[in-house]
């Protein structure tokens, strides 16, 4: 006997399957072309600092520190950076920065682990006693040598000011981009709230 002709019709197909799929995959396709693609930003972020855009790529160097060794090449690679550019000396203006540096860091709590602060400086670090008892686990970088002279080169001006004397606070992702900044004076919650926002969208670092 032979079969209807319309037996094929009643056969399973996975069109339907691959539809249902392309409408959900779409949107997130297009999220993505547009987000990464175009550059395009959403108008109402939420960053409490300014963001660098595109990010800089620090080069990588090695610097001596406070105790005559030197950085790991890599020091400011593998974790985020909070980072501060200034003179030896460091009168109240750079301790006051250093000090919103240490408390967005102690804010982050278990986070702390994947964070690290950093003390670029000129010249020669005149009070040792107040970077050993106040700012414990502050990696301390000499910057007057060619390699900091690099480095340095790579941080841009505020508003015609150089970073050295700008006084801004920076944040350096894992891969060694610089990629925010805040202005002398900033409150520590603004530096907290926008690294714990990046530590829980990264995942490296």
């Amino acid at each position: 006997m032979t079969q209807p002709a319309d037996t094929a019709r009643d056969k399973p197909t996975r069109r339907p399957f691959f539809i249902i799929l392309g409408l959900f995959f779409m949107p997130l396709a297009l999220a993505f072309i547009v987000y990464y693609g175009s550059g395009w930003r959403p108008s109402g972020t939420t960053n409490k600092g300014d963001l660098i855009s595109p990010a800089i790529p620090l080069p990588t160097v090695t610097l001596n520190t406070v105790d005559g060794q030197q950085t790991d090449a890599r020091f400011l690679r593998e974790d985020w950076s909070l980072v501060y550019l200034g003179e030896g000396q460091c009168a109240e203006p750079c301790r006051s920065s250093l000090l919103q540096m240490r408390l967005a860091f102690q804010l982050l709590g278990k986070d702390m682990t994947r964070v690290k602060r950093v003390f670029l400086y000129t010249g020669m670090i005149e009070d040792k006693n107040y970077f050993a008892t106040e700012q414990g686990d502050l990696l301390s970088a000499g910057i007057d040598d060619t390699q900091g002279q690099q480095l340095t080169a790579s941080f841009p001006a505020s508003d015609g000011v150089p970073a050295i004397q700008a006084g801004r606070i920076y944040i350096v992702d894992p891969l060694g981009n610089l990629m925010m900044s805040y202005a002398q004076g900033t409150d520590a919650r603004n530096v907290y709230q926008d690294i714990k926002k990046l530590l829980g969208l990264s995942h490296i670092g």
